[in-house]
């Protein structure tokens, strides 16, 4: 079975959803991925929705609290049915325990547990960037498998990363612990404000267990075309 490529919905309201979705087959079941700005709009109704017409959610929310409060949300998110939900990694191995606690008792007996990973360093963020504001001195792939470790430790599934850092970060952790990888840009495509991009052919070279592509189909002129081509290079059946 290939795999699909995690779309992220990063529009403002549900209405540009629905008109973006128009633009795909109404059978085909895709992976998506619900960040801040849609979910801060529209709520937890919007997941539901996207459930309901058969589509896999990565509720990327990013939580970043106290134990208990994280906890207590995660039980919240995993009732809403998500796939994949995540929590940052420097909030501690504490925190991240308490994250996975609410996810199970979220779940319904017999339910599958929602994937839960950690976002190490943003993709976004420059090695020089990470060393002035962060005021962390190590080079930023050390911090980065740091953080990897912890999020092992503390039991979670996987972590957010750049395809750049996945090959590392199996060898410090192993070969099932999930490389999520958003910063993906086909050859020829604008980087944006990702500071470290691979293609998808390199991902799945690399060792990327899931990829998240935004802009590169989400403002194609065809988006379902530029879908079906990052797919099949995805899926190595196109170089």
């Amino acid at each position: 079975m290939s795999q699909r490529p995690i779309i992220a919905l990063d529009f403002p309201s549900k209405i540009e959803v629905e008109a973006f979705l128009d633009k795909f087959p109404k059978e085909e079941s895709l992976f998506v991925k619900v960040g801040m700005e849609l979910f801060y709009q529209e709520g937890p109704e919007i997941v539901r929705w996207l459930k309901t017409i058969g589509h896999s959610v990565f509720l990327d929310l990013k939580l970043h609290d106290i134990p208990n409060t994280v906890e207590k949300s995660m039980i919240g998110l995993a009732k809403l049915g998500v796939d994949i939900t995540n929590v940052h990694a420097a909030g501690g191995v504490k925190m991240m325990e308490a994250a996975k606690n609410g996810l199970k008792k979220g779940t319904k007996d017999g339910g599958k547990v929602p994937i839960l990973i950690a976002v190490t360093q943003l993709t976004s963020t420059s090695e020089k960037e990470m060393h002035q504001d962060q005021l962390i001195e190590v080079p930023l792939k050390d911090s980065v498998l740091h953080y990897a470790k912890c999020t092992e430790k503390a039991g979670l599934d996987g972590v957010v990363c750049s395809a750049l850092e996945a090959k590392d970060i199996h060898q410090a952790t192993s070969d099932a612990f999930v490389c999520l990888t958003p910063g993906i840009r086909p050859s020829g495509s604008e980087v944006g404000d990702q500071q470290r991009v691979v293609t998808p052919t390199d991902a799945r070279k690399i060792g990327s267990t899931y990829i998240v592509v935004g802009r590169p189909i989400t403002q194609a002129e065809e988006p379902y075309e530029a879908y079906q081509s990052i797919k099949s290079e995805w899926n190595g059946e196109k170089s």
